[in-house]
C-alpha cells in the first residue's frame, strides 16, 4: 500500500513538472529565438521607467503596472515590432517620463534641473541655518571682508581704533 502511495505521488509529481516544462517552452519557436526574444524584453524593459516605483526600471521591479509593462513589451517584440516601435508606443501612451533616461527637450526640461536646482536651495538653506546658529551662539564670524567696525584688518576685540587694549567693564585696560 505505502509503495503505490509513494508511486502515485511520484507520478503526479512527474506529470506537474512536465507539463511546467510545456507550457515555459514557447510553442513554435526554438531556444535560441526565445533566449533572444528574452533578451531583447530585458533589454528594452531597463530603458522603462516602473512607473509606480518610479525610482526602478521595468526589468527590476516586481510592481503589477511594471509586469504589465513588460508583458506588453514582450508582446510587441513578438509580433515583430521594432524597440523603436514599442519604445515610442510607451511614450505616446505615458509621456517621456516612461524612459528611464528621457530626451533633454522643452517638456522634459524639469526632469534634467529640477534635481539640481533642490540640490543647491538646500545647499543654501543648510548655510543660511548654520551661519545663523553661529551667530546666535556668539561665535565670531570668520568669513573673508569681515574685519568688524574699525578694526582695520585686525579682530574687532583685539585693539581699539588707536590700537590701544579694550579696556574691562570695571574701568580698568585689560593687558
Amino acid at each position: 500500500m505505502r509503495d503505490r502511495v509513494i508511486s502515485g505521488l511520484l507520478a503526479a509529481w512527474l506529470a506537474c513538472g512536465a507539463t511546467a516544462f510545456a507550457l515555459a517552452a514557447p510553442i513554435g519557436t526554438s531556444d535560441a529565438q526565445a533566449l533572444t526574444l528574452d533578451e531583447r524584453v530585458n533589454q528594452l524593459a531597463s530603458e522603462l521607467r516602473c512607473l509606480v516605483c518610479q525610482n526602478q526600471t521595468v526589468a527590476d521591479s516586481h510592481a503589477p503596472l511594471a509586469v504589465q509593462l513588460k508583458q506588453e513589451v514582450r508582446k510587441q517584440l513578438a509580433a515583430g515590432a521594432s524597440a523603436d516601435e514599442v519604445r515610442d508606443f510607451m511614450v505616446q501612451r505615458y509621456g517621456d517620463f516612461v524612459l528611464y533616461r528621457p530626451p533633454i527637450k522643452a517638456s522634459t526640461l524639469a526632469l534634467w534641473i529640477g534635481p539640481v536646482v533642490i540640490l543647491l536651495c538646500g545647499l543654501i538653506g543648510l548655510a543660511i541655518v548654520l551661519r545663523k546658529r553661529r551667530l546666535l551662539s556668539g561665535e565670531p564670524d570668520d568669513e573673508p571682508g569681515d574685519f568688524g567696525d574699525e578694526g582695520g584688518g585686525q579682530h574687532r576685540h583685539d585693539h581699539n581704533a588707536a590700537g590701544d587694549p579694550p579696556a574691562r567693564a570695571d574701568g580698568h585696560m585689560t593687558a
